[in-house]
């Protein structure tokens, strides 16, 4: 029997509620993946390495209506730029560590680990934090990529005249929904909503980033207003 840290243990344990958001999503994804056009090997290949479902699924989006490259990755950056956020508010638990581990642990993060993971060392001292993180992102990052292969098998599965792409805007407003508490949200939300339908026939199929960036510009610029 494998002897696993008791602050392991309990990352991999804190982990499983995470499972009823990431086994579906993780799924959709990998079918996004094959309505894209990309090979069942590119689509798991890239969800191990990226890791990041809501730029993956946008960068498919792209993808299937052959946007340029830059534009693809461009898009992907953006919607993931609460992660810089993210790895400055947890970084001062793992100063100690090397750039290499450091690199290893920015891989597995992803908004769940961050909540759990600063909610738990602010509440307890003696855990183990590396040992905790590592639980708690290794074993999320394994059940996505496991997600993400079972969705590329349904996709592969599933006949060319029954398409599944309208199951990615269901995803987006699933995530979407809960975020929105305040005003600066609810503004970006109708800003980038109403920037990205504008700019639909912008080249390039530029329109998914010009009502990110224009729905992030309107809600830091509403909460500026309200902290006057």
């Amino acid at each position: 029997m494998i002897d696993i840290h008791p602050d392991l243990r309990a990352g991999i344990r804190d982990s499983v509620p995470f499972y009823l958001g990431i086994v579906p999503f993780a799924m959709i994804t990998g079918i996004a993946a094959i309505e894209a056009g990309l090979s069942a090997e590119q689509a798991v290949v890239m969800s191990v390495v990226v890791f990041a479902g809501a730029s993956q699924i946008a960068a498919f989006e792209l993808l299937g209506n052959s946007a340029p490259l830059v534009v693809v990755i461009g898009t992907a950056v953006v919607v993931n730029l609460r992660m810089l956020m993210y790895s400055a508010s947890i970084a001062p638990y793992f100063t100690r560590y090397s750039r290499r581990v450091r690199a290893a642990l920015a891989h597995v993060l992803v908004d769940q680990v961050y909540a759990m993971s600063v909610a738990e060392f602010s509440r307890n001292d003696s855990r183990d934090r590396l040992r905790y993180y590592a639980g708690l992102g290794v074993a999320s990052w394994v059940v996505w990529s496991v997600g993400t292969a079972a969705g590329v098998l349904v996709g592969t599965g599933v006949p060319p005249a029954l398409e599944l792409s309208f199951a990615i805007p269901l995803v987006f407003v699933a995530l979407l929904v809960p975020s929105l508490k305040d005003r600066p949200t609810i503004a970006a939300a109708i800003v980038s909503g109403a920037g990205a339908l504008i700019a639909v026939g912008v080249p390039f199929n530029l329109g998914l980033f010009v009502g990110t960036v224009s729905g992030i510009a309107v809600g830091l610029a509403v909460e500026a207003w309200g902290n006057r």
